[in-house]
């Protein structure tokens, strides 16, 4: 898909590294996320770039057509944007005075325009996310819940695909989006938007995309899928140095690509997204592709994307689903295929999320990894060995 975030795929077939495994990489660019689960489907392709839920909801039965994926690797953490319109800008702020991508007061300002509009009989506002199975929705409605806005009945959520969103909301036919980079920053350039905050911002080091693998083309191919897993993991680490943003942004930009300004791609490659003012600012943590584990596919982050499909009634609540999404996610497949990089991984498949509010020191195979920051916004957090309680202290209660 034309998003920042494909970065690794493209800088693995551009710069060699599928090559030097033994592989030929061909990239399709797609239009929509349910374009790409449906041509996985039906064996059109073999490995995607894929929103970090979607195999999960696929191996659940939640796909229009049964297929088996597994996420063999994440693609990175943040890049993510909330962008609304000028119009609802002007709303917000009246609301509740805003703080440069400050998610409590960006969400406190939305729960009063919600509820001002309700009491003045006004329409709904219709916010897009990208899929209904991806990080966008699930974190946008955490972020809703956490003041009080149901997102199923007080706003209208449609589904965008990601390249239009800026389109869309220049159309006015939106109000919203909740999208992945370059499209917050496009909208802001092309459509007088404003960035509200970033997924970063709402729950630190969070999971965004996965190297997604049909399963039996990885059992049949294991060779082949560890030899890409390889070639990808290393063009995250590639792509994650300072010294190659420029002429990453200048590869993302090709028509065939992205199709968007090189200067754009590369500010927020560089973690720098435009604030209220137009300012660029500085944002720890936003779109990191391989630092800090961000590659390592945390079977926890599974079973908390589980946990969000029961919150938001998508399925019901069961131990053997749950113990499926856990197994969606193959820590095991990516330490055999990284092995011999020599890598430094985690040694546990599950970690509390949400517990560390600093750089980190953990165990890991060489002794000497670091995990970033990975609070929510709330300050809550998601222990996999307690799922039930969590669920049962955060699930919203119908209004």
């Amino acid at each position: 898909m034309p998003l920042i975030d494909a970065a690794p795929l493209i800088a693995a077939q551009a710069l060699g590294f599928a090559g030097e495994e033994g592989l030929e990489l061909r990239l399709e660019r797609e239009t929509s996320w349910a374009t790409v689960r449906d041509r996985m489907a039906v064996a059109h392709l073999d490995a995607a770039h894929m929103l970090a839920p979607m195999p999960i909801a696929a191996n659940l039965g939640l796909s229009p057509l049964p297929v088996k994926l597994i996420a063999a690797m994440a693609l990175g953490s943040g890049g993510n944007t909330i962008t609304v319109s000028e119009a609802l800008w002007r709303e917000l702020n009246q609301a509740n005075p805003l703080i440069d991508f400050e998610p409590m007061a960006a969400a406190r300002a939305f729960a009063r325009v919600v509820s001002e509009r309700r009491a003045q009989g006004l329409a709904k506002l219709t916010v897009a996310v990208v899929h209904l199975h991806s990080a966008h929705y699930y974190l946008l409605a955490y972020w809703l819940d956490a003041v009080g806005i149901d997102p199923a009945n007080d706003i209208d959520i449609v589904v965008v695909p990601p390249p239009l969103t800026a389109a869309a909301l220049a159309g006015k036919q939106i109000d919203a989006f909740c999208a992945g980079e370059p499209w917050g920053s496009i909208a802001v350039e092309t459509a007088s938007a404003r960035i509200l905050t970033t997924n970063a911002h709402i729950w630190r080091s969070c999971p965004e995309k996965v190297l997604g693998l049909r399963q039996q083309w990885a059992t049949e191919n294991a060779a082949s899928a560890e030899a890409l897993i390889r070639a990808v993991y290393r063009a995250a680490v590639w792509c994650d140095s300072p010294a190659n943003r420029p002429a990453l942004a200048r590869m993302l930009s090709a028509p065939d690509r992205l199709g968007t300004p090189a200067e754009t791609i590369e500010a927020s490659l560089q973690r720098r997204l435009p604030n209220a003012s137009g300012a660029q600012h500085d944002l720890d943590g936003f779109l990191n592709f391989a630092e800090n584990a961000a590659s390592f596919p945390w079977a926890s982050h599974a079973m908390w994307f589980y946990s969000q499909m029961v919150r938001h009634k998508q399925i019901s609540w069961d131990p053997a689903s749950l113990q499926i999404a856990r197994d969606t996610y193959r820590p095991d497949l990516f330490r055999a295929a990284v092995a011999p990089l020599g890598v430094d991984l985690p040694i546990a498949d599950v970690k509390i999320e949400g517990r560390l509010a600093a750089p980190t020191q953990v165990a890991s195979s060489g002794g000497n990894l670091r995990l970033g920051p990975d609070e929510f916004f709330d300050h809550r957090q998601f222990d996999p060995d307690r799922v039930i309680e969590y669920l049962a202290d955060t699930t919203p209660s119908d209004h």
